[in-house]
């Protein structure tokens, strides 16, 4: 059996609140099915995930009983339960072999988020009119200050804070030595955001073991809402599309003036990213020219970048964006992570002769209220192909145009279409309170893929097809080097020129959604 044990998962709801999610079974499924995890509900926040199976109910075993018996259970907990729940891999397993799942054991999960092995943590916190989430305890026969009291669901443990984990620092400074007042004093004074740096009692012992220092040097960047953006960038014929900037006695390098359709906006350069590293080399200390003649040396580059939002949460804790370009190339790290820090896909400038007049995308911007945004995302776990449902009439989602069947296709600017439901569902939290999404009917969306064009904000009207393909003749090219040369005398500005045409194409699949015949109930 130990290869079976269950996560043991507690939800408390409002009054007013679902557990946030459905629970279901399936014709050609086996077991109590979790489906249509609503973003930021209860089970999201706790960890359940798309596909999991219940095993028991407040201690029950329930994996024989009928659909109706286990959604009797679950309302008449009132506002809190407890699940063993089994992931979907594991479940399948264990039926397969004859596993009998009622003699297995749950194993606890720390507030069902898995630890990143041997490492403290980062944790980058936005106060609400609620605060934070948490409170600090000292202990006379232990050195240190401590999370208590967190809040399930609160600002800090979304954020990754548990109970008993260690505070080392504060916005980038040691507080290990001061007193329990001095640091209560930082955190008051911090204003509206703070980073903590973390580290819970096994990875204490670790390190103490060790005589090891810790330091954000050492920290999982895993649980930062804002991470760097990498971006793998091919020279077109007339070079990269973008000015690169260098403002007087400053040691940052800014992208600037992305050309339409240039392999700059392709690759998914903004305006004003800052520019960290080229090929792994970090870029701050060098000069102007030194990091134009990066450029120069080939045509296909890697960068780091960062955005304004994330580039203030790096400094106000003194964190090198580095760090996540070293935890990117940490092959334990699970795809979610990495996901985040991949470009989004490279937009395919050439679109067919095709009437998009009518089969167009929507663009769906989002501010979370206190009800969430008030939609579904269906999918299968481990299978591409996310759509929406469970439109709540009226609120955020329903407001900004998004509708029952919409096919995602793009999330916060990253193409999803061959991602999996937990990786969306990660890009989704990632974003926090604000949300973008790029979706079609689906109608639509299953006749634009049968025409071959590919789903992107092109079709918005935004980008005409001339603006994609910028002619190019010789006397065009001298009069763009002479406005270049004359903008780097004023700001150091580099420009590669616009390609004429992208030099990767989008990789895209059709969604794929959960068909089934089924019994559900929302929860």
């Amino acid at each position: 059996m130990a290869g079976y044990k269950p996560k043991v998962i507690s939800l408390t709801k409002k009054p007013s609140q679902t557990f946030g999610f459905y629970l279901r079974v399936e014709h050609g499924e086996e077991g109590h099915l979790i489906r249509c995890l609503e973003m930021g509900g209860p089970a999201e926040l706790a960890g359940m995930k798309d596909g999991d199976r219940i095993l028991r109910v407040n201690g029950a075993f329930v994996d024989g009983m009928p659909h109706s018996e286990v959604v009797d259970l679950v309302r008449n907990s009132g506002a809190s339960v407890t699940f063993h729940i089994l992931d979907e891999a594991s479940y399948k397993k264990a039926k397969s072999k004859g596993v009998n799942l009622s003699n297995s054991q749950g194993a606890s999960v720390a507030n069902s988020v898995s630890k990143q092995a041997e490492k403290p943590k980062l944790c980058y916190m936005v106060k609400t009119s609620s605060g934070y989430g948490f409170s600090l305890r000292s202990a006379k026969d232990e050195r240190g200050l401590f999370m208590t009291e967190v809040v399930s669901g609160s600002v800090a443990h979304q954020a990754g804070v548990r109970i008993n984990d260690r505070l080392l620092e504060v916005n980038g400074e040691n507080v290990e030595s001061l007193t329990h007042e001095d640091v209560v004093g930082k955190i008051k004074s911090a204003g509206n955001c703070i980073m903590f740096l973390l580290v819970d009692e096994e990875t204490d012992k670790y390190y103490k073991n060790k005589h090891m220092k810790m330091g954000a040097w050492s920290a999982t960047t895993r649980y930062l809402p804002h991470k760097p953006r990498k971006i793998n960038i091919t020279k077109g014929p007339d070079g990269y599309g973008f000015m690169l900037r260098k403002e007087t006695n400053q040691k940052e390098h800014f992208i600037k003036d992305i050309d339409r359709g240039s392999p700059a906006e392709a690759a998914g350069l903004k305006e004003m990213d800052r520019l960290v590293a080229v090929d792994g080399k970090e870029v701050e200390s060098c000069n102007h020219e030194q990091v134009v003649d990066k450029f120069m040396q080939s045509g296909n580059k890697c960068l780091l970048v960062v955005d304004k939002e994330t580039d203030q949460m790096c400094k106000l804790g003194k964190v090198t964006p580095m760090l996540f370009w070293e935890e990117m190339h940490d092959s334990n790290l699970p795809p979610s992570y990495t996901e985040a820090m991949k470009s989004p896909a490279p937009v395919q400038p050439a679109i067919p002769a095709v009437d998009t007049t009518v089969l167009k995308p929507k663009l769906c911007r989002m501010e979370k209220d206190p009800a969430g945004f008030g939609f579904h995302l269906n999918g299968i776990q481990g299978v591409s192909g996310q759509y929406i449902k469970d439109v709540v009439r009226g609120g955020v989602a329903d407001r900004s145009g998004l509708e029952d069947d919409d096919i995602v296709v793009e999330v916060n600017g990253i193409n999803v279409e061959q991602s999996d439901h937990d990786e969306v569902v990660q890009l989704i939290r990632r974003g926090g309170d604000s949300l973008e999404m790029l979706v079609a009917k689906r109608n639509v969306y299953d006749q634009l893929k049968a025409k071959g064009v590919n789903v992107t904000r092109l079709l918005l009207g935004e980008t005409s097809y001339a603006q994609v393909h910028k002619e190019y003749t010789p006397e065009a090219s001298r009069e763009e080097k002479h406005e270049e040369a004359s903008r780097e005398e004023k700001h150091e500005e580099a420009r590669p020129e616009t390609p004429t045409e992208a030099v990767r194409e989008r990789t895209s699949s059709s969604s794929s959604s959960a068909s089934v015949d089924s019994l559900d109930e929302r929860l």
